[in-house]
């Protein structure tokens, strides 16, 4: 059975510099009826549950440690059993929001993760967070940004550990080198292609 990519939109804080925002999140499911990953834990463990429907959890991807996408990997975590990746480089951010609990492994770039007969390969895209990375998935014809790349251009650099001049250089050498046709799915927002978005950056 082929992969597939299962889509949900969750809600709640996002927390960072003294301030509080409410957000909307994506969170994407990769895998077929029987396994799967998700690409960032956001806000509702209950959901993201419910939307795995039985299937395996293989694991929890974080694609960078802010609350909004990590706030929910803890408790989905110890539901299904499923490891917690992070880049080691987010573990400042990390322990912002999860003091007592470590991630269970350490994302590096152009390790492979395979699920479903599917390889999503690990792209270190560092600028909007110092760990952040991509998951180029080239069987499913995507790229899962996080808050790197968004629907008209890079993600926020205003806050603390964020660097424009990095983001803008990870987006071009990693992010817009890949096929124009490939969709890209956004931490927040509609998806794009790497085409549309190369004359954004």
């Amino acid at each position: 059975m082929a992969a597939r990519i299962d889509h949900l939109v969750t809600s709640g804080e996002f927390r960072l510099d003294g301030e509080t925002h409410q957000v909307d999140n994506n969170v994407w499911i990769v895998g077929d009826d029987t396994e799967a990953v998700v690409v960032d834990a956001a806000h509702d463990a209950d959901a993201i549950e419910a939307a795995l429907d039985g299937r395996t959890l293989r694991a929890i991807v974080c694609t960078h440690a802010h609350s909004d996408h990590v706030d929910a990997a803890p408790e989905l975590a110890d539901r299904t059993g499923a490891p917690i990746w992070l880049h080691p480089d987010d573990m400042p951010l990390w322990k912002m929001t999860h003091p007592d609990r470590a991630p269970d492994g350490a994302l590096a770039d152009g390790d492979v993760i395979s699920v479903a007969g599917t390889d999503l390969t690990v792209l270190h895209t560092p600028g909007h967070a110092p760990g952040a990375v991509c998951l180029f998935a080239p069987g499913l014809g995507t790229v899962f940004t996080g808050d790197t790349l968004f629907q008209g251009g890079p993600g926020a650099t205003g806050r603390s550990f964020s660097d424009h001049p990095t983001i803008v250089r990870s987006i071009r050498e990693r992010l817009l080198t890949l096929p124009l046709e490939t969709v890209v799915r956004t931490g927040h927002g509609d998806s794009t292609t790497v085409g549309e978005e190369a004359a954004n950056v």
